[in-house]
Order: C-alpha cells, then structure tokens, then sequence
C-alpha cells in the first residue's frame, strides 16, 4: 500500500480509492486508464463503483491490472423513506438478482436520458452530442451541454435545467432501500452507505448505515468546519454500530487518491474481499 503522508491534509494518505466512476456509467476513465491513474494519486487499490451497473470488463471480484488492485464493485440508489441514498457494494460475485435490477434501471435510464435530452433541446432550441448507452446519466447530459453553444456549464446546466427540481429533470426508476440492501447482500462481500453527508437528512441516512457492514467515512466534502463535524459523527456511529469505515475520492474525472481509508481502516475492508 502507499506510504503516510505527513503532509496530508486529513492525516494519513489513502492506502485505496474505494469509490472511483468509470466509462460503464459516467466517469471519463476506462479500465485500462485505471493504474496509471491509480499511481498519479498515489493508491494502489481502486474500487470500481459505478452507478448502477457492475462494469463489463471486470471478470472477478478482485483483479490486478498492471499492478494495481481492481474491485469490482457498484453505487445503487435506493429510495428509502425519508430520501434517497447511495449503497456501495464491494466485491461483486455474479449474480442474477442484483443482474436483474441494475438491467431495469438501465433501462430506465436510457429512456429518462432520452426525455431529458429532448427536453433540454427544446427548451434551449440547441441539439446535444450525447450517446444514449449503458450508464447514461445525468453528467453526461450535463457535458454534453457544457460543450455545446448553450449558456450554461456544468454546474449551470444542473442549476437551472437538469437538477432536482430542474424544469428539464425526468423521474426514473429506483429500487426500495430494502430491495436494494437485499440484492447486494446475495452478491457483494460488503455493504456500505456512501456520502452521508450529501442526503438532506444525514442523520436519518446514517441510522440506515447501522444497519449495514460499512459506511464512507472519508470523501472529499467541501468546508473544513462542516468537515471536521461530519467525521466525528460518522466514526461515532461506525463505532457504536460496528461498521467498517470505507471512503474514496468519488472520481468521474481522471483524478485519483483525492480521499480514500488509511491502512489502519483499509485492512479491515481488504479481510472481507475475496482472494483474487
């Protein structure tokens, strides 16, 4: 793993990226892009965690690829019943249930980027260069309008059309917490709750991390005072539930080792993996 860096901002540098996107969902990186990437950032474990969908090209649970480790892994939204949350599955086995779900979703999510697509268009009287394909999400609306003659970026195109509560912003298709927790548990060697701090409701999102093996307790939120609050509450409720502290960079771009577990924290994550 890598070394410490004293010089790091929150401690000890990340022994692994445990939550990086890739080209199967909407990330820039594509597997062969990974070790490069990895060693740049300085981790030499990258989990694989796309949206959704269990990567393609990845054919075990963990592979090494040009000397890097690979997990194969998944970010599902699920509904619960205050909000919506992002589950982290690490060392995904086959399995036809978990197959099942994420097909649906992908399926919906082409045909919401379709609808979102088309809405944007005409709303802006402009056309997108976008590829309706496995993963499609709203990102890559979000580029695509970036790079056309719109008057928005990125951040402006969820702002004012693709967010939330966006005039461009179509519904999909999300399984139930319990069904999504349910179809991980029969096909991942861990479960995990991601960016607690990014839900409405934080502390409604962490009591549904209790019930889990593992939760992020290091990504890169923004505001050093917000931070050090946010930590101290997660490792409070990892400690008193029992749950592994996992974390990562939640890379779309090539940039890796932003934010991830120090080995004290990786070990414990490492001991659930399967052997490659």
């Amino acid at each position: 793993m890598s070394a410490d860096r004293d010089d790091a901002p929150n401690g000890p540098a990340p022994a692994a990226d445990l939550h990086v996107h890739t080209t199967a969902s909407d990330g820039v990186l594509t597997v062969p892009e990974l070790p490069a990437a990895a060693r740049a950032g300085g981790v030499d474990v990258v989990a694989v965690t796309d949206h959704d969908r269990i990567h393609p090209e990845l054919d075990a649970p963990v592979t090494t690829h040009d000397g890097v480790s690979v997990i194969r892994g998944i970010e599902l939204r699920v509904e619960s019943d205050e909000q919506r949350l992002d589950l982290l599955g690490y060392g995904v086995e086959a399995a036809d249930e978990l197959q099942s779900v994420t097909e649906r979703i992908q399926a919906d999510r082409k045909r919401r980027g379709a609808a979102m697509v088309r809405q944007v268009e005409d709303r802006l009287d402009i056309e997108l260069d976008v590829e309706l394909r496995e993963g499609f999400g709203r990102p890559t609306v979000a580029r695509a309008i970036d790079e056309s003659e719109a008057p928005y970026d990125y951040n402006g195109a969820f702002e004012h059309l693709i967010g939330d509560d966006g005039p461009c912003y179509v519904q999909r298709y999300v399984p139930t917490f319990d069904e999504g927790v349910e179809v991980l548990r029969d096909s991942c060697a861990l479960v995990g709750l991601a960016h607690p701090f990014r839900y409405p409701e934080p502390e409604r999102a962490l009591d549904h991390a209790r019930d889990l093996d593992a939760v992020e307790r290091y990504y890169p939120y923004s505001g050093a005072s917000a931070e050090r609050e946010e930590t101290a509450l997660v490792n409070e409720v990892a400690a008193e539930a029992g749950l592994l502290r996992t974390g990562g960079s939640d890379a779309h771009n090539r940039t890796l080792g932003v934010d991830g577990p120090p080995e004290s924290d990786f070990a414990g994550v490492a001991e659930r993996l399967p052997d490659q």
